[in-house]
């Protein structure tokens, strides 16, 4: 059978299916990723590498710099959901419970449809005072230009809820998320080289029978998959149904 007529039946015949994203399924929206040659990581702000820009000792000790960085870099404001976040969400708009497992910051899912999703690294859209907790949207930080977004209650720098280096990933976020794919039937893995962890951990819950994999670029979890696409994910999900 045609590897997407094998994908086709196999997402026909779930009844849970867990999409487990990476930064591979929002480039198609502009988003760039991380670790690929023109990825985030190969830029530079001065002599600063940007691992060491968005950890949480460098947020404390240089604010200016690491919102430069990541308002230029890491916000993506006018960026739309593509092809592949949307025919997720149809999925779950035609009946399929579907949760979405993913490393991205950018929102995406969301603005698809989907419900049911797990962002392990934070989100963008969520940004909060550091002294009174107060909750501001994305517009708090980016009407800055940069700067040092502050609460006008009490002064207190407005971060965005996104797990910087050297923070814990949330405790509920990450159990919804055990939760969801040890539930699962079926698993698909999109847009992540698998390296990353403790997030590329998480696959140790899933007990379902196939797992597929769509990635540019082969991952260690390859010889595990019931079925590997080493493509773009819109040439594939443009072809279901």
């Amino acid at each position: 059978m045609d590897p997407i007529q094998s994908l086709q039946a196999l997402i026909d015949h779930a009844a849970h299916i867990c999409v487990f994203t990476g930064a591979g399924i929002s480039c198609p929206s502009g988003i760039p990723d991380f670790r690929s040659a023109d990825g985030l990581y190969s830029e530079t702000k001065g002599s600063v590498p940007p691992e060491e820009i968005i950890s949480h000792s460098f947020f404390l000790q240089n604010p200016e710099l690491f919102y430069r960085f990541y308002t230029e870099k890491m916000v993506y404001p006018d960026a739309l959901p593509n092809p592949a976040h949307r025919y997720f969400a149809s999925l779950e708009q035609r009946g399929k419970r579907v949760s979405v497992v993913t490393q991205n910051i950018d929102g995406l899912h969301q603005k698809a449809g989907s419900s049911e999703v797990y962002e392990l690294h934070g989100s963008v859209e969520r940004n909060y005072c550091t002294l009174c907790r107060k909750p501001y949207p994305l517009s708090a930080v980016t009407d800055c230009h940069g700067g040092v977004p502050r609460c006008p209650d009490d002064g207190g720098i407005i971060k965005p809820d996104v797990v910087l280096y050297e923070e814990p990933l949330d405790n509920a976020t990450v159990q919804g998320a055990v939760n969801a794919i040890a539930a699962a039937d079926l698993m698909i893995v999109i847009g992540t080289s698998l390296v990353v962890y403790p997030a590329a951990s998480f696959l140790q819950y899933y007990t379902g029978r196939d797992l597929v994999l769509i990635n540019k670029d082969a991952t260690p979890r390859d010889s595990m998959a019931s079925l590997v696409f080493h493509t773009d994910v819109i040439e594939v999900v443009n072809k279901l149904r």
